[in-house]
């Protein structure tokens, strides 16, 4: 959903931005920046929270009342007797802070699911290594979660990126060393959480021993899915910014669209398109990725 129809709606139907707020877990603050149009350029988490909320209203008949209620209704729903549900509902809800978007996709429901667990957060290194070699999965601050075999497409694309960086260190010598998952980083250094990013960049061998990387890469592209999208945007985000990652790519296939953040100059993303050549900030961007190239490496799947 576009701002103007976000605006359209709540001007048609006299929704306060505190009412949309609420139901979004977006800061009053940042709704009437957004809904002003005084912020030109809003993070795509924002967005995406808003757009459900809106989405949310319209399949109550336009009534944000309903909306809450049934918001309300799904988490007594989901906060309930069972241990393991509740154990991991509430980990990640305290985690991310968006306790609305964990009320309309309760795990096991919608988006990438917790593993059953016996404990919150009681999940460490050994135990990921302890599961079957088929499982696929990451473990993030002791919470170990699902995560389903990606697509062709997506596959295609983080190919066709690495390929990209690969040719660009090693025409100029560098030593970055640049991986695509399936690879583990042990992101905080701790026994607690390792991830699998789709394509990533360590510039500091150091950081990198023979099982897995240890620390966080320069540069770290997830490429969404259905079953990822709330796990790249919102958990991991928090996680890849706090760990030091300079830099975090978010492509999205479905809209042709890639958000750059570059956190050590601003907490804002650029948008960028499947047209575009996109500038690798790590490297002062003397290294762009073709997306047309990108584009045109899985676009015989969608004939």
């Amino acid at each position: 959903m576009t701002i103007e129809e976000m605006i359209r709606r709540k001007r048609e139907f006299g929704y306060s931005c505190q009412d949309i707020a609420t139901l979004s877990a977006v800061p009053v603050s940042t709704v009437q920046k957004v809904l002003s149009s005084t912020t030109t350029s809003p993070h795509y988490r924002t967005l995406t929270l808003l757009s459900i909320a809106f989405e949310d209203i319209a399949k109550h008949n336009n009534s944000i009342k309903a909306a809450i209620a049934a918001q309300e209704a799904a988490r007594a729903k989901y906060l309930d007797p069972q241990p393991d549900a509740k154990c991991a509902y509430i980990t990640n809800q305290e985690e991310t802070g968006c306790s609305a978007v964990h009320e309309r996709y309760p795990y096991g429901v919608s988006g990438t699911s917790a593993l059953k667990s016996t404990a919150c957060g009681d999940k460490t290194i050994a135990d990921y290594y302890a599961l079957p070699d088929e499982q696929r999965a990451e473990l993030i601050d002791g919470v170990i979660y699902d995560m389903s075999a990606p697509t062709y497409i997506h596959q295609i694309i983080g190919g066709e990126i690495y390929r990209q960086l690969k040719n660009y260190i090693s025409a100029n010598n560098g030593s970055c060393i640049p991986l695509i998952s399936p690879a583990d980083v042990q992101l905080d250094c701790d026994d607690k959480t390792m991830v699998q990013p789709d394509v990533f960049v360590f510039c500091d061998r150091k950081k990198i021993i023979k099982k897995r990387g240890i620390g966080a890469p320069d540069l770290v592209i997830e490429i969404l899915s259905e079953s990822n999208w709330f796990h790249d945007v919102v958990r991991k985000f928090e996680k890849y910014r706090n760990a030091g990652v300079r830099e975090y790519w978010i492509v999205m296939p479905d809209t042709l669209q890639v958000c750059v953040y570059f956190f050590e100059k601003s907490a804002d993303s650029i948008k960028y398109t499947f047209e575009d050549s996109i500038p690798v900030n790590i490297w002062d961007g003397k290294c762009s990725i073709d997306f047309k190239a990108v584009y045109d490496s899985f676009s015989f799947l969608l004939e």
